[in-house]
């Protein structure tokens, strides 16, 4: 299925219509990191399902709404919940609430995930800036007929990550005492976790971490000029040589722990967005 501007464009008036105006920020809450919302002031609560053309999360650990208010002084809309290539769904359904937040007003782009430690110097439990990606998805949200109103047929990708919205996390996590790595996010097609071979294989080409989303998005909204930043909360630690089962509970239950820090982080980052 391929996505049309008009029908971005029925997305956003429907959720103007809704009394959702002008956000400043946007935010896309990744697997277990829904906890951000709590400390929203909500204005607004949208179900997927109740949205024109907007697919709906499959996966348990996302909620599938939403989430349009206040976050330290900002308007935000968050997402409670993305949307993965292995749901079924193709990059550009996957992609079409960022555009939608770019056509909405949004200003800046944060994002979050789960991912696996390649890098065995950064442990489970931690946080990961991106500083760069792999795209190891078969597909690509740009793919077909360009949409010129939205950004250039090939777009630029030599910063994914808006430099300044990344030192203000850096600077911010060192005065929280909240540890941020910074490395590679290499993004692949799940569900199934990687195979010993995989894991090295990413390490080899220069992924620190890796997960099954985020890729889509910032390509996206480097095709629309939306300035975004991503950080990884690193829920396991991928050791080709001591690889241990790991289960979608213990995966959950690292997040929620880290997910603290991740929360401090953004909350004082949109404050001075």
């Amino acid at each position: 299925m391929k996505i049309t501007y008009e029908q971005i464009k029925e997305s956003a008036a429907f959720i103007e219509q809704q009394g959702i105006a002008k956000p400043h920020v946007g935010i896309i809450l990744g697997t277990g990191l829904g906890g951000l919302v709590s400390s929203i002031q909500i204005i607004k609560e949208i179900d997927y399902a109740s949205i024109p053309n907007f697919p709906v999360s499959t996966v348990e650990s996302h909620k599938g709404k939403l989430i349009y208010g206040e976050l330290e002084g900002k308007k935000v809309l968050a997402m409670q919940g993305r949307f993965h290539y292995y749901e079924g769904y193709n990059m550009q359904q996957i992609t079409l609430p960022v555009r939608v937040m770019k056509l909405l007003g949004v200003q800046q782009l944060l994002i979050s995930n789960a991912a696996g430690a390649v890098n065995l110097n950064y442990k489970k439990g931690s946080l990961m800036l991106l500083d760069d990606h792999i795209n190891l998805l078969p597909e690509n949200p740009l793919t077909g007929k360009n949409i010129n109103e939205l950004g250039p047929r090939f777009p630029d990708m030599s910063q994914p990550f808006d430099k300044n919205i990344n030192q203000l996390l850096k600077k911010t996590a060192k005065e929280n005492n909240v540890t941020l790595h910074e490395g590679v996010y290499a993004s692949v097609p799940g569900p199934n976790l990687e195979t010993r071979a995989e894991y090295r294989y990413i390490k080899l080409i220069g992924g620190d971490a890796v997960g099954m989303s985020t890729v889509p998005e910032v390509i996206v909204a480097n095709h629309m000029n939306l300035p975004c930043a991503a950080v990884s909360v690193l829920t396991d630690e991928c050791n080709p040589d001591n690889l241990h089962p790991v289960s979608l509970q213990e995966i959950l239950d690292v997040a929620a722990e880290a997910e603290k820090g991740l929360i401090t982080l953004f909350k004082k980052v949109v404050a001075c967005l």
